[in-house]
């Protein structure tokens, strides 16, 4: 048997570094930068105003207060995006907006509640010194500056900051394109009836949704027949347009095991795996494209996902963060695991407590356990038995 670090080993090296795209903001959300972003143009571009007020001289608010108000002519108002507004005269005010260019001559601005918010004369009753509420160009960033570097993934904030500077488009890792194949004769699909014997599918569902949220574009080719000729038959035209084919089901020790029997001899190697559930793996590569095979129980097709090729995914996509969030928690209850196996069973983790509660049976098709809970717990190869309060590495199954 292989350990899952050989497997994670066979399985990472298969997927190489997406190519570089140019691609608009709201399509590279989740993506990874691919090279550094250096600034353009200052942020802000102008000062501007910080408050909804008024734009003045400082010398000409010295001394004002509540008692001894300083009234000063309104020559203009300046709202935001005007691009024509006159420099400030000394003894007089600017109404201005929050955004607004400061006018050139003023120094400062007074916010509306600190003054009778008048139109034609302001009073003003609190006097300001110089910079006070004006944002100055350049104060956030400079020209020139490199404001995000290379590997950063590009989320809201980030993205906020690229549109802020003007640009249009990023240069990112693309997306992993992956076909996801659920084989079997048996399989059904939601909303059809049933017949003795048949199930519904939803492998392939669960599989294409897990490697969207890992970033990955995913595509589902149903119901593949236990028919090694039809299995070539459906792959082969799609295999030069993905970069991964990823199936479920078809990979075990018996009679029937279409994967296995249509991909034995064709590149894509097959192997037990020291571990519960998911122990019939394969992996390799069928006329030069990464191929994963897993195996077809519903919680183990999942939990060799996220063993195996989340992380694979993810750093083929430029992710620095490519596992799950590993915490350790201590165990509600006693737990036995098999000897040189490593088991992942589920749970919901407390992290406030700093708990973990196993939940469900360790068998491979107790599917509703593994939809309540939010971690795996991770009993290493050597642990046959935690008593309860032990400790124990857990999988955050949060992002």
């Amino acid at each position: 048997m292989r350990t899952v670090a050989e497997h994670q080993s066979v399985v990472a090296e298969l997927l190489v570094r997406t190519e570089v795209v140019e691609l608009g903001l709201a399509e590279a959300a989740g993506l990874v930068l691919a090279q550094d972003l250096v600034a353009a143009r200052a942020l802000p571009a102008f000062d501007n105003s910080a408050m909804d007020g008024y734009a003045v001289r400082a010398a000409d608010v010295a001394g004002a207060s509540v008692e001894h108000p300083v009234a000063l002519p309104v020559a203009e108002d300046v709202p935001a995006g005007r691009v024509d507004g006159p420099p400030l005269a000394p003894g007089t005010a600017h109404r201005i907006m929050t955004g607004a260019p400061v006018p050139e001559g003023a120094d400062a601005v007074v916010q509306v509640e600190a003054t009778d918010g008048g139109t034609v004369t302001v009073l003003v009753h609190e006097e300001r010194v110089a910079g006070t509420h004006v944002r100055t160009a350049g104060e956030d960033v400079a020209v020139g500056e490199t404001v995000l570097t290379a590997g950063t993934e590009l989320g809201a904030a980030q993205l906020g900051l690229v549109a802020a500077l003007g640009e249009p488009t990023v240069r990112v890792h693309r997306r992993l394109r992956a076909l996801v194949l659920s084989t079997g004769s048996e399989l059904v699909a939601a909303g059809q009836p049933l017949v003795h014997g048949q199930i519904h599918e939803s492998n392939g569902v669960m599989l294409c949704t897990a490697l969207r949220a890992a970033g990955a574009e995913a595509e589902q080719l149903h119901f593949v027949a236990d028919d090694v000729e039809a299995f070539h038959a459906a792959l082969a035209p799609r295999l030069e347009h993905v970069d991964l084919v990823l199936t479920s089901g078809g990979v075990s020790a018996g009679a029937y095991e279409v994967v296995k029997d249509a991909l034995t001899g064709q590149g894509v190697e097959f192997a037990k795996v020291a571990m519960q559930p998911g122990m019939p793996q394969g992996a390799g590569r069928l006329r030069g494209v990464p191929v994963v095979t897993l195996p077809g129980n519903p919680v183990s097709s999942l939990v060799s996902f996220e063993v195996f090729l989340r992380p694979a995914v993810r750093g083929a996509m430029g992710h620095g963060r490519t596992h799950r969030r590993v915490v350790r928690a201590r165990l509600t209850e006693a737990l036995d695991s098999p000897q040189g196996r490593r088991q992942y069973r589920r749970g919901v983790l407390d992290e406030a407590a700093g708990t973990v509660r196993p939940i469900g049976p360790p068998a491979s098709h107790f599917l509703r356990w593994l939809a309540a809970s939010d971690c795996l717990l991770d009993l290493h190869e050597e642990t046959t038995h935690l008593d309860a309060g032990s400790e124990i590495d857990v999988w955050v199954l949060d992002t």
